[in-house]
């Protein structure tokens, strides 16, 4: 089991998705070689492909880099043919997965029970699970984007969190590669209301578990976005791609 810290360090967590063949283990190792050279604030974890976990872990081995999974199963093991367990992934070298990203959940259609279960699964095997949440535009322009997403974050935890290193990552759906990022006054009270739920479920735990925040990151708006109240670190999508625009955000940490 990973152990909850009671301090934690901001988390810049770099979602590589469908993208990086052998030769973005360049990048990796020149994000490495970057922190080697400036150790950061924050904790910085990269989670490339499935193809690619093992042999990144291999290429950034020693360094300030931690690596995770993108997604794993609930079970631990069974007849899921193209799917990969917390087990697989810890197996292959990463210390943290991703579970409910809006992509999963719409593209697959996800349940936050399902969510839960994954992230259950991802504790059972020592994984530090980052549990995501977020609204469409369609429910922001409705007016209901917190209560429709502190609904989905209530489902998508499960008691097993109690006493277990985990992150909740708000990935507004409409601001997910567009180029659109929430107004930092959007953050902050997305962020607040999630903290807000947080405590009410896991108490003092609640005030400590980092809460990322995930939308067209850029290094232009990291360290605005990153300074916001109850902003524990990003969830980077493209921007983690290539190691100077990554290491420039980890740097606004």
């Amino acid at each position: 089991m990973t152990l909850l810290s009671t301090t934690p360090r901001p988390l810049i967590a770099g979602n590589w998705k469908m993208n990086g063949l052998s030769t973005a283990l360049d990048e990796a190792r020149a994000i490495a070689a970057g922190l080697d050279r400036r150790p950061a604030a924050a904790r910085v974890a990269i989670f490339p492909p499935a193809t690619l976990l093992h042999r990144l872990g291999e290429a950034v081995e020693g360094s300030f880099v931690l690596v995770g999974g993108q997604d794993c199963h609930g079970a631990a093991s069974g007849a899921h043919t193209g799917d990969i367990s917390a087990q697989m992934v810890a197996d292959a070298g990463g210390t943290m997965v991703i579970v409910g990203h809006s992509e999963r959940r719409t593209d697959h259609g996800e349940t936050c029970q399902q969510v839960a279960g994954k992230a259950q699964a991802a504790l059972a095997a020592g994984l530090e699970p980052i549990i995501c949440v977020g609204e469409s535009l369609e429910q922001r322009q409705a007016g209901e984007a917190v209560s429709f997403v502190i609904g989905q974050l209530r489902n998508s935890l499960p008691d097993s969190l109690a006493g277990q290193a985990f992150d909740v990552a708000y990935e507004p759906l409409w601001a997910i590669g567009t180029g659109h990022v929430a107004s930092v006054e959007n953050i902050v009270e997305m962020h607040a209301a999630i903290r807000t739920e947080l405590v009410a479920r896991f108490g003092e735990q609640g005030r400590a578990t980092p809460i990322l925040y995930g939308g067209s990151v850029k290094p232009e708006n990291a360290r605005e976005i990153l300074a916001a109240p109850e902003v524990g670190g990003a969830l980077v999508g493209g921007a983690s791609l290539k190691a100077k625009d990554f290491l420039a955000i980890v740097e606004a940490a």
